[in-house]
Formats: structure tokens, sequence, C-alpha cells
């Protein structure tokens, strides 16, 4: 899938994201494993009738330190529900 371009995927063959169900209560290790084991592909998946690709570069600032950056910056963040 790593070499696959996103318009050779079929979306019929994807894990609908929203259809990925966590149990809250267990422990962290293994509420991964049962994203894992449920979302088959974590690189690509869909949403609705969207394909999600992630992917992450090599090079440059980690999550962590872009985070870190962020949180250190002062700026706030508004979340709302659907």
């Amino acid at each position: 899938m790593s070499n696959q371009t996103i318009q050779a995927v079929n979306i019929n063959e994807l894990v609908d994201i929203q259809d990925v169900m966590i149990d809250t209560s267990m422990p962290v290790a293994e509420k991964r494993k049962s994203y894992q084991r449920q979302i088959k592909n974590d690189r690509c998946f869909r949403y609705e009738d969207t394909i999600v690709r992630v992917s992450f570069l090599d090079t440059g600032p980690s999550l962590a330190e872009r985070m870190k950056q962020y949180l250190l910056s002062g700026q706030s963040v508004e979340l709302t529900s659907a």
C-alpha cells in the first residue's frame, strides 16, 4: 500500500473509521491492538466516501516536538461536537 497511489485504492476494501469501536476501559496497549485489528491498515482507511491516507516524513520535527511547540505557543483550540 505504501507505494500505491490513492487513485489505485479500492474504497470498498477499506474499513470506515466510524465502524471502529474502542473500549475505553481497556489498558492503552489493548486499545492499540483492538484499533489495529479493526482498522486493518492504519495508513489507509476511509471516512464515509473519502479515502484517508496517512503518511509521515522521515525528516523534520517529530509529532511530539510539534505538539510541544504548539502547546507552548499559547494558542487555544475550540472543540465542538456535531
